[in-house]
């Protein structure tokens, strides 16, 4: 398949991402799209920033370019729920002050808080040892039907009836690990903690709101580290910052969206989706149509 970055129309001004690649401005803006569209959709934003270039012919950006424009989807969400944020912070100040630890918004803070431990732990482990997470379409594959079929056992399983005031601690430490599960690709940071939300029986809607709180943290490390080392010169800017606008864009109205589908629908369409597109990569990888690699 011809790379549509050999169209004569397109910009020539170039950034240099992981694994020595480039990527222009209508890459950019299609790969912001992509992140914002899918970061906090149960259905990968890893995976279909890997995919998306490969059947469009485009070279495989590498994590760090994705991890620098997620810091578009984390204006998105600090911006979406400003509201919240003050109220959790305000709060929790106040619940120190008198003491008041089983207030709502001192258990939401330490559960975002806490939560956000696993996927340290586990980011810094797979840092030492592997380098970056595998991005093989295989394991792409499997884990995207895998998934499915947990948030599905989930749906039929989970009560549905606890609210953020019902948050606790150990709700905190469960929906983390889930979040560090997130970090092999195709398995979805939104899917994981929503999935494992719904398991311990919180609403849909709930389910979705304490996923994109507890995702905050993760966003802001993993976009921070990343910029430090990735943007090294002037003319690397352009393109990531098209790249980051895009995501910031589409982010927030994929987060409105979501909180309001969840509000009268089941996750389904999200698990239907997940299997098909695991089967559709399967399918491609067999008869040599797309490289697992």
């Amino acid at each position: 398949m011809v790379a549509l970055t050999s169209c004569g129309f397109l910009p020539s001004l170039l950034v240099t991402a992981s694994g020595s690649e480039s990527i222009n401005f209508w890459q950019a803006l299609v790969m912001g799209f992509v992140q914002g569209l899918t970061e906090f959709l149960p259905i990968s934003s890893s995976a279909h920033l890997r995919v998306i270039p490969a059947i469009l012919g485009w070279p495989d950006f590498g994590a760090s370019f994705t991890a620098v424009i997620q810091l578009g989807s984390l204006v998105a969400v600090l911006i979406y729920f400003r509201e919240d944020l003050r109220r959790v912070l305000t709060g929790t100040v106040a619940a120190l002050q008198k003491q008041e630890f089983e207030s709502e918004e001192f258990k939401i803070f330490l559960g975002v808080t806490i939560g956000t431990l696993p996927i340290l732990f586990a980011g810094a482990v797979i840092k030492k040892l592997f380098g970056e997470p595998t991005r093989n379409l295989i394991v792409i594959a499997l884990t995207s039907i895998g998934l499915a079929l947990l948030l599905g056992l989930a749906e039929r399983y989970g009560r549905r009836n606890r609210t953020l005031k019902d948050i606790r601690v150990l709700d905190g430490i469960l929906v983390g690990i889930g979040q560090a599960v997130a970090l092999i690709p195709g398995v979805s940071r939104s899917g994981s903690t929503i999935t494992t939300a719904l398991f311990l029986g919180l609403e849909r809607q709930v389910a979705a709101r304490f996923s994109f709180l507890l995702g905050i943290p993760a966003l802001f490390l993993a976009g921070v580290v990343e910029a430090v080392t990735e943007v090294k010169g002037f003319s690397s800017l352009p393109p990531l910052l098209v790249g980051t606008v895009s995501a910031f864009v589409f982010s927030y109205l994929s987060i409105d969206w979501l909180l309001k589908f969840l509000q009268r629908s089941s996750t389904l369409v999200f698990i239907i989706y997940r299997i098909l597109f695991g089967l559709f990569l399967l399918t491609c990888i067999q008869f040599g149509w797309l490289s697992p690699l």
